[in-house]
């Protein structure tokens, strides 16, 4: 069972994520991903792949920037720009050696590795839920993100895509997924990807819509995640949308918490947690009637797909 959307670096988890990670593990989640948001939070998620945490917990991370936090001037937005992508560049080991990986094995904890085939036929027998630190994992991303567009927010949708082009064309540089965020914002977004050059791989993270919103994303080949939306019984919708891609489309499916937003139904007034993860397995069994253990199994596998590992180093 993994978390792919968790934002450990914020209140409350950053400020006792020791405790946060080890209830997690004792509840079965063997991996999280992390998607950056601010060059503040970069550093932070840099540091994440070397002890005391990986001890705990194996720990991905993304660097991006989310449409939430962008500055409102616009003449903010270039520097801004020139500064992700002077990071990302600046974090390149090598860029014919990180492709060469990012396309093909995925080693693990024990030396072996794993291809998408390898994954989907044990996904417990894959990196995602391999366990211990890497002695060079420290300061590596996994995708580019978290980006997105938000029709939700005053921040100018034009600056918004512009944001979103500059981290699909980094994607695209070095053969990276992307993690989108929307809110509002699914046509747009459709658009923008259609727009764009990009043919890669990613997640729509917190996936809200109807089926054919999501079969156009899936003919993209991307991934959704699911996260608490589901738990909640008035979200008809969405539930109908997952049941259905649970049935025909099962290995597009990512689990998601988006720790600490999107509290689960009954937990409404408490931040969320990775270890509530649990939820999202239990909603989604409860709905298809396929076991907790083999959606924990095919989403791993899925996860294994999507996030090889990049050689990217610490800002």
């Amino acid at each position: 069972m993994i978390d792919s959307h968790c934002h450990l670096n914020l209140a409350p988890l950053e400020s006792n994520l020791t405790e946060v990670l080890r209830k997690a593990k004792q509840n079965g989640v063997k991996r999280i991903m992390v998607p950056g948001i601010t060059p503040a939070s970069w550093k932070v998620l840099s540091s994440y792949n070397s002890q005391p945490f990986c001890d705990i917990l194996p720990i991905d991370t993304a660097i991006g920037l989310h449409p939430y936090f962008l500055p409102k001037q616009r003449d903010e937005i270039p520097p801004l720009l020139k500064q992700f992508e002077e990071a990302v560049a600046g974090a390149v080991v090598n860029t014919k050696e990180s492709l060469s990986v990012g396309e093909g094995a995925l080693p693990n904890a024990q030396g072996c590795s794993s291809n998408a085939k390898g994954c989907s036929s044990n996904a417990q027998g894959c990196a995602p839920v391999a366990q211990g630190c890497s002695s060079n994992a420290k300061g590596f991303f996994s995708a580019i993100g978290e980006t997105g567009l938000d029709g939700h927010i005053p921040v100018d949708m034009n600056v918004q895509k512009q944001v979103l082009h500059a981290h699909l064309n980094i994607a695209d540089s070095f053969g990276l997924p992307v993690i989108l965020h929307h809110r509002k914002s699914h046509h747009l977004l459709l658009e923008a990807l259609k727009a764009s050059s990009f043919k890669g791989r990613g997640v729509v993270h917190a996936f809200s819509g109807s089926i054919d919103v999501a079969k156009r994303y899936i003919d993209r080949g991307f991934c959704l995640g699911i996260g608490g939306t589901i738990t909640y019984e008035r979200a008809k919708k969405t539930r109908d949308t997952v049941t259905y891609l649970l049935r025909h489309h099962p290995e597009h499916i990512l689990l998601e918490t988006d720790a600490p937003d999107m509290p689960m139904s009954g937990r409404q007034g408490q931040p969320n947690m990775p270890h509530y993860l649990t939820d999202v397995v239990a909603a989604l069994s409860g709905l298809s009637g396929i076991e907790p253990d083999e959606i924990k199994t095919i989403t791993s596998a899925n996860y294994a797909r999507l996030f090889k590992p990049s050689l990217f180093q610490t800002i």
